[in-house]
């Protein structure tokens, strides 16, 4: 009896991210995801102290000549060799891997904290709130999100790292919010919800302590893929010349727009930022697909 009792207490109900962890951790996608990302963040943190040169400083520039289209070659202390001014072009990519990480980051913390309350606003009241809120979304969803980025970034003189932020973040305000109202309003009439209603209980409580904690794990599960797309839109605003401007603080959409007049003759140069979105995103995407998959309940047994 005791083991029977034993073996029921094992196979006794888990919390969702319990059950999701379950799957998780025999997923191999997941680790891959979760792997590139983990020496991306190190890289990030520990860029300052490996980086061997400083990035502004053109140490190579009598090694390059836009005349007869030269860039220094890899050489002692000098990994990569040079980019299309003499600076250190590996310095360059550790330290661009810090930016990208902060907008990254911080892009996607703005836009789901916007969306949060935008859905919520939507989903916990409904009726014209609901309208004018989602109306509101959807002529945002109506624009391309790297041309409403682009009109955004435009509007500031200065761009830099906080207005490449605040373009990314607005951009994604949208998709958060639309999902959280869409969790919400499924929940609105569940069994929990109305018995809590049938009980006198007030709409805050409710909202709060009923219907947001189950709407809210789609929503973080989707914040993982949105890094990967604010990254992405990220380095496109700064190919395009509306980021950062300062060579000091180096990015690898920056870096990819320096270097498209040598690309043909010097492809390493857009190579290395390229391949470290790519590889980047590529994290990101995979570690918010698998556990887009784990907590869906159409995958548990």
């Amino acid at each position: 009896m005791d083991g029977l009792a034993a073996s029921a207490a094992d196979d006794g109900g888990v919390s969702l991210w319990q059950d999701a962890w379950r799957r998780l951790r025999i997923t191999p996608v997941f680790w891959i995801g979760a792997v590139i990302i983990g020496l991306f963040v190190i890289l990030a943190i520990i860029a300052p102290w490996i980086a061997p040169q400083d990035p502004a400083a053109q140490l190579l520039i009598g090694q390059t000549s836009r005349a007869r289209n030269q860039i220094a070659p890899a050489q002692p202390g000098f990994l990569l060799g040079g980019d299309t001014y003499g600076r250190d072009l590996f310095s360059r990519l550790v330290l661009g891997s810090r930016q990208t990480l902060l907008v990254g980051v911080f892009a996607t913390l703005i836009g789901l904290t916007g969306g949060l309350i935008l859905g919520l606003l939507a989903g916990a009241f409904g009726g014209w709130v609901d309208t004018v809120v989602m109306r509101i979304v959807d002529v945002m969803l109506s624009i391309p999100s790297l041309l409403l980025a682009i009109s955004i970034a435009v509007l500031f003189t200065n761009p830099n790292l906080t207005t490449v932020i605040i373009a990314v973040s607005v951009v994604q305000i949208p998709v958060f919010a639309r999902l959280l109202r869409g969790q919400m309003l499924a929940q609105r009439d569940s069994d929990h919800v109305l018995a809590a209603r049938s009980l006198g209980v007030r709409r805050a409580p409710i909202v709060f302590k009923h219907m947001l904690p189950n709407s809210i794990s789609p929503v973080i599960v989707q914040a993982t893929l949105v890094v990967a797309t604010s990254i992405i839109d990220a380095a496109a605003l700064s190919f395009l010349g509306l980021g950062s401007q300062d060579a000091g603080t180096p990015e690898w959409g920056q870096m990819l727009g320096e270097a498209q007049d040598r690309i043909d003759s010097h492809p390493g140069l857009a190579f290395w930022p390229a391949g470290a979105i790519v590889v980047v995103s590529l994290g990101f995407t995979l570690l918010g697909e698998s556990l887009r998959e784990a907590i869906d309940p159409k995958n548990r047994r």
